[in-house]
């Protein structure tokens, strides 16, 4: 019998550190939003309840989870004022949260979990690997760790010798690979067997396992540096979004390098021929049948372009200087906006279409100025399988149900 797992977000709404702090946004969301999308994103939880004194705390989760198409799955709880002070304890909120789910929906919660908002990276890995942990690996609770190496130290006033290091001898300096390896507790994300969770009224009881994580996303927002922080690091930590068939309108593919690995094969009498990647082809056959109209453009004036292009039965506009305002011009032709269009390159005389298109993305072998000026970028070279990947975001992992995906070779 499948486990019932209950996350809970304790999200108050007094906050003397950061006023407001868990509808501050990082990366454009609020931080309870974030918490909400990971857990609801974790395989292993069943289902979300969101304690909160603040109606703008509730509606921002609501609204978290109404985005993600799972609505049914979030729950708010209100917190009575009793435990919702500065000196109120995570697990009373849990707890409660725990009594008030399981009566109004007359389900018995066997695993019960503890996220924090103030955890702005905690990610549904971490979550999904404490829960399985409780549910399915025999522990009675876990906690999402992060390696550490670092010498601790301690001012001990009331020791003679004033400081003295706390994980090591300071008379002696091991090298790290001859020291213990030492964890440090995230705060993002516990869990807990429900009914021991229950009985000792704490997170930690009975075996504990250590759930490792990412140490670059380890970050706990307790005062306003700390949420600087977070909103520098968001870019470099959050998961670019990818495209959907909802946000795009047209797709228009360069040649070289996003369709072939960028290589040319020259004879003798100075005949090109390039490779292609059958995947590629699956993915555009894939896109033409969806409907969505296709263009490929390039720089070079090639007969193969011409060739692949009549072999994928998708027009074609090669030898073109200015690409962006070839671009443009098809645009106002198909009567499609720009924004609406996702172009693929992957050099620098693709950057001009990536200025115009609403989705310029990048192949995975692409020069590092157009994968930066990219909103997303494939994790497969071109020539190798980019474009189906592509279409896969756009159609779906199958393309459609009686088209089998390729195996994608590697360089």
């Amino acid at each position: 019998m499948t486990p019932t797992v209950l996350a809970v977000i304790p999200a108050r709404g007094g906050s003397k550190g950061v006023p407001a702090k868990n509808l501050a946004e990082v990366g454009g969301i609020p931080l309870v939003a974030r918490a909400v999308r990971a857990a609801l994103g974790a395989p292993e939880v069943t289902d979300v309840v969101v304690t909160t004194d603040d109606g703008a705390i509730a509606q921002a989760a609501r609204a978290a989870a109404v985005d993600l198409g799972a609505a049914h799955r979030l729950h708010c709880v209100e917190r009575p004022a009793a435990i919702a002070g500065d000196t109120a304890t995570s697990e009373a909120a849990v707890l409660h949260a725990l009594d008030t789910y399981e009566a109004e929906r007359a389900r018995r919660v066997d695993v019960v979990l503890l996220v924090q908002c103030t955890s702005p990276f905690v990610s549904r890995d971490d979550i999904d690997g404490v829960a399985r942990a409780v549910a399915h690996e025999g522990a009675d609770t876990a906690v999402t760790v992060a390696t550490f190496h670092g010498f601790v130290w301690r001012d001990g006033h009331a020791v003679e010798e004033g400081t003295y290091g706390v994980n090591h001898d300071k008379s002696v300096r091991p090298r790290r690979q001859d020291r213990p390896q030492d964890y440090l507790e995230t705060g993002a994300a516990y869990a807990m067997d429900a009914a021991g969770f229950r009985t000792h009224r704490h997170r930690f009881f009975g075996h504990t396992a250590l759930v490792p994580t990412d140490p670059a996303r380890v970050l706990e927002i307790d005062d306003p540096h700390d949420l600087a922080r977070a909103r520098a690091l968001a870019p470099l930590l959050d998961p670019a979004p990818l495209p959907t068939r909802a946000d795009v309108d047209a797709v228009v593919l360069d040649f070289d390098g996003t369709q072939t690995d960028d290589r040319v094969m020259v004879d003798s009498d100075g005949r090109e021929t390039v490779a292609v990647h059958r995947g590629d082809g699956l993915g555009i056959a894939a896109l033409r049948k969806a409907g969505v109209p296709l263009l490929i453009l390039s720089t070079e004036q090639n007969p193969v372009v011409a060739a692949r292009a009549r072999k994928l039965q998708v027009p074609v506009l090669h030898g073109i200087d200015r690409k962006d305002e070839a671009l443009k011009q098809w645009c106002d032709e198909q009567d499609i906006a720009p924004e609406r269009v996702l172009y693929v390159g992957n050099d620098v005389n693709d950057l001009g279409c990536f200025a115009l298109a609403g989705w310029p993305v990048a192949v995975g072998s692409a020069h590092d100025s157009v994968r930066a000026a990219a909103r997303a970028v494939t994790t497969t070279p071109g020539g190798y399988g980019a474009i189906r990947e592509i279409a896969a975001w756009l159609l779906g992992p199958t393309l459609t149900a009686d088209i089998t995906a390729p195996t994608v070779p590697t360089k």
